[in-house]
Parts: structure tokens; C-alpha cells; sequence
């Protein structure tokens, strides 16, 4: 690595790091304001409060590190070409091009680094987070509780759910077991989902069965829809199940095949397993898109200006991103298209901006 290299290199991690240190302990002070009222409600230890936000950390540095790193671009390229040093290189025949080859070398090391991350710590400290966030009380309930083949005691009954669908508050694959006092079978009923209306559920395609007082069957009835009542809220079901956050990308792509292997959709599921995939390249994409920037002469203000056009940029990519999220939930956009087209058109852009180079 050369001397040029190495002093890009050395201030690029410098400003990243300050960036990190900046923002998260910015929203760890909001996210604190924002939730301490709750956790004293639910009467939480308040060692646990504290590795609450310990273990919401690697989650934010995720989340934060594509914009940190265009910042850190910003800032490199934008003090050097305030102090002339731009100029002075290229004068000394050194090509953009040339100054590119760290922050691109940086840009692939990070995505690597973000998946790496992202699938090893992160799903297990914000599954610990989310635990504490939750409380120990709502659990109480969960007789077994895991992603899928979730059992739940209410009054009376037994319920059996397969799937918890997050987008429409429904659930799927639903078994209700009513007993007497004598604890003797009196109602089955299956239904395909069961989805929270006007605070109650309705099942969807549903079975129902009725027993005497020996177990044989009654009356038995099929019903498109049926409201039938239900002792739990869609809120109690958050416990026992994980976020995609929780889960790597093995995990996440396992839990599809269950999931539509048992007839289901798993739509949400799968725009979220290809986000997976596509938001660690943000960082390759955010050192050029820096890069191109700067070295065109956009930055040359100093760090007002980096930090001004790294925002407006953050701002500008955050939310198309979670448009075309929206878009594949919904299942206006297929889920790979979801994911992938607002980081094609930022490389794209970012491409346009580094060949117009001189």
C-alpha cells in the first residue's frame, strides 16, 4: 500500500469512527427517553435496562454504517480538496482513479464485514433486546413457544397457532381446543388463518366441531368466515416470535421453505431474506457514490458541506429503500426486485458520477 493510500485509508476510519460514536450514542440518549417510561411500568431491573441498550448497539451500527461510511468518504475527499491536496496530486500526475482504489478496497472489506456482522451478532443481541423489551409478565402465557408451533393456555382452552404473519396481524395454521370443567373435549376448531378485526378474530376457513360429554362428535360446520373468540391479542403474540433481526440469513431461508412447504405465504419473509442479501453492498455503493462526489468538486467546502450532502443522501436512499420494501410486502414488486432495484440505481448514479471524472 502506498503513502497516499495508507493516509486515505487512516482518515477514512478516523471520520467513520467518530461518525459511529456520534450517532449512536445519539440514539441510544432518544431511544432511552423514548422507552424508560415502559420499562418502569413493567417494572424492569434496571441492570437489565442497561444491557437492553448494550445489546441494541450492534443493530444500530448496522443500520448506520452504510451512512457513516458516505460521510466518511464525504469528509476525507471534501477536507482534502479544502486543504489543495486534491490539487497538488493531481498536479503531480495522480489520476481520481487512483485515489478511488482504497475507498473501493474499504467498500468491499465493509459489505463483507456487514453480512459477517449481521449474521453472527446481530440476531443473537437483538433477540436478547427484544426479550428484555418485551418483559418476562406477557410470557407467561407461551406454554411452547418457538418461530413456528406456538401454544397458548386461555380460559377454557388450548390454542395452536403455525405461523404468526407480522403484516397483517393474522394467524396461520389455527387450532382451538375448548374444554368443560371436567377437562373433556367440547369444540375443535381449524381454521387456515384467524385475522384481528374490530377487536376480535375472524377465522378464515374454518372447520368447527362440537362434542358431547363421551367425545363423540356433534354438529360439524364449515365456514368461510367466522368470528369466533379468542382470550389472546395480537400484541401477546410478540414474545414468542422472533423479527427477522433475530434471524441469520440460514435461518431466515429455513423457516421460508417450513413456512410455504406447509402451503402458506411467506412474501414478507422473502423481501426481507433478499434485503438480507442486498443492504451490506449500501456500503461499496456509498463509497462511490462518496467518492464521485467529492472528487468532482461537490465538497470542497470542508465538513459542513460533506456532512450536509451525506444526509441529504442518506435521506434520499433510506427512503426509497423502504418504499420498494413496501412495494414487496405488498406484493406490488417481486421480492428480489424489492431488494435490489434502489441499490442499482445508486450505483448506477454513483458509476455516471465517477466516469465523468477527469
Amino acid at each position: 500500500m502506498t503513502v497516499i493510500h495508507r493516509y486515505i485509508t487512516r482518515l477514512f476510519f478516523k471520520y467513520l469512527a467518530l461518525v459511529l460514536v456520534a450517532v449512536v450514542t445519539l440514539y441510544l440518549c432518544v431511544d432511552f427517553f423514548a422507552r424508560i417510561d415502559k420499562f418502569m411500568v413493567r417494572e424492569i431491573d434496571p441492570i437489565k435496562i442497561v444491557f437492553y441498550f448494550i445489546y441494541k448497539i450492534p443493530l444500530i451500527i448496522s443500520q448506520i454504517t452504510p451512512a457513516g461510511i458516505l460521510l466518511a468518504v464525504l469528509s476525507v475527499f471534501g477536507l482534502m480538496g479544502r486543504n489543495n491536496e486534491i490539487i497538488a496530486l493531481k498536479s503531480g500526475g495522480v489520476s481520481p482513479f487512483y485515489l478511488l482504489r482504497p475507498v473501493i478496497v474499504i467498500g468491499i472489506v465493509l459489505t463483507l464485514f456487514l453480512f459477517v456482522f449481521s449474521e453472527i451478532i446481530v440476531p443473537v443481541t437483538t433477540a436478547r433486546a427484544n426479550r428484555i423489551a418485551m418483559g418476562e409478565k406477557k410470557q407467561k402465557r407461551a406454554l411452547e413457544s418457538m418461530q413456528n408451533n406456538i401454544w397458548i393456555r386461555q380460559k377454557n382452552g388450548i390454542v395452536h397457532v403455525k405461523y404468526v404473519s407480522p403484516t397483517d396481524r393474522s394467524l396461520l395454521g389455527v387450532t382451538l381446543y375448548d374444554f368443560d370443567s371436567s377437562f373433556n373435549l367440547v369444540r375443535r376448531v381449524d381454521a387456515r388463518s384467524a385475522t384481528w378485526e374490530k377487536n376480535g378474530w375472524v377465522f378464515s376457513n374454518a372447520l368447527v366441531q362440537s362434542f358431547d360429554h363421551a367425545g363423540k362428535g356433534g354438529k360439524t360446520g364449515f365456514f368461510d368466515q367466522k368470528r369466533i373468540y379468542l382470550d389472546i391479542l395480537p400484541d401477546e403474540f410478540k414474545p414468542v416470535v422472533k423479527d427477522t433481526d433475530e434471524m441469520s440469513f440460514a435461518s431466515l431461508r429455513n423457516y421460508i421453505r417450513r413456512m410455504e412447504a406447509d402451503g402458506y405465504d411467506a412474501t414478507h419473509y422473502r423481501v426481507d431474506l433478499d434485503a438480507k442479501l442486498a443492504f451490506p453492498f449500501v456500503c461499496l455503493i456509498m463509497c462511490l457514490m462518496g467518492s464521485g462526489i467529492s472528487l468532482a468538486g461537490k465538497a470542497v467546502d470542508g465538513m459542513a458541506a460533506s456532512f450536509g450532502y451525506g444526509i441529504v443522501m442518506a435521506a434520499i436512499y433510506w427512503s426509497a429503500y423502504s418504499f420498494c420494501l413496501s412495494l414487496g410486502y405488498g406484493g406490488v414488486l417481486p421480492p428480489v426486485i424489492a431488494a435490489w432495484t434502489v441499490n442499482i440505481l445508486f450505483f448506477c448514479a454513483a458509476a455516471i458520477l465517477i466516469l465523468r471524472l477527469e
